[in-house]
């Protein structure tokens, strides 16, 4: 099979999903950039393991929106909506890899902010340069490694149809496709999917619940301090949860009975919500960031 058509019917009103999606497109790429270049190229007090963990958050939703919208926007203005194999698979790579950076680094940041409130004196030594390097590579490796297992299946699946019904190429959307019995696949994929979700899940409440033990025996002034650190994290890795929620209920349940509007918009709130709030939250809440941003006073 050499391609795949895409649900795409977007009807008189494409013109306006265009300039909507490109605006939100410059959106996502104006404020993570920003805070990219407040951490890394504007600031060096800010070259510490937080800030480069939430460096790195901005850096993955600007790779998961380049691997979504510019095939997206090229879409909405054909009048076709072929996309190749190899196109689609690309598009299923990154945009899987982009899920699991985003859940494994949330997850690293809560480790970190676990250390820094409630092992303070041995904060320094344990998150290093060298220590925070490591870790972000075992983020890469961890997430490229569940990724290749994910896309195994539909690679490998003989395929009776091509038509997709979403906007863009996702691993269960090519597998229902198959023309073989999927009960063992969906168990599997369930399984691996709930598993993948809840360690992360579980440790990130254990380190919360670490910080609230340690916050409850502390001064008022030492909560505000952990609350305003770990705020930012507490919305970014809630949102992030309420997307992944809306992303597994579209691949699970039959979408065909579902008004076309909602699918749409349920299949974007993961690749738009989370680019568009991790920056703004960050930015405005965190006054060491806040106040490196370049036109800070418009915000």
């Amino acid at each position: 099979m050499e391609n795949f058509t895409v649900f795409a019917d977007y009807g008189p009103l494409r013109y306006l999903f265009f300039s909507l999606s490109l605006l939100i497109y410059m959106t996502i790429i104006s404020a993570n950039l920003v805070i990219v270049l407040s951490v890394f190229c504007l600031e060096n007090s800010l070259h510490q393991p937080m800030y480069i963990f939430i460096c790195s958050l901005c850096l993955n939703s600007l790779y998961g929106s380049t691997g979504f919208f510019p095939r997206f926007l090229m879409d909405l203005l054909s009048n076709t909506h072929f996309i190749s194999c190899p196109l689609c698979f690309t598009q299923m790579y990154v945009i899987t890899t982009y899920l699991g950076h985003e859940v494994s680094l949330l997850t690293v940041m809560a480790y970190d902010r676990f250390a820094a409130i409630c092992q303070p004196l041995h904060y320094h030594s344990k998150m290093t340069f060298r220590t925070v390097l490591l870790l972000l590579i075992l983020v890469v490796l961890y997430t490229v490694g569940g990724a290749a297992y994910v896309l195994y299946q539909p690679t490998t699946l003989p395929l009776c149809g091509n038509k997709l019904n979403r906007i863009y190429c996702n691993d269960w959307s090519v597998t229902e496709l198959s023309c073989e019995d999927l009960t063992a696949i969906r168990i599997t994929s369930h399984f691996y999917a709930i598993a993948f979700f809840f360690i992360h899940l579980s440790f990130i409440l254990y380190t919360y619940l670490r910080i609230l033990l340690v916050c409850r025996r502390s001064s008022s002034e030492f909560r505000g301090k952990a609350l305003q650190t770990c705020l930012p994290h507490i919305v970014t890795f809630g949102n992030f949860c309420i997307s992944v929620l809306c992303e597994v209920l579209l691949n699970r349940y039959n979408i065909d009975e579902v008004n076309p509007s909602v699918v749409i918009a349920l299949s974007l709130e993961f690749l738009i919500i989370p680019p568009i709030i991790n920056p703004l939250v960050y930015g405005l809440n965190l006054p060491q960031i806040r106040a490196h941003i370049p036109f800070r006073r418009v915000l």
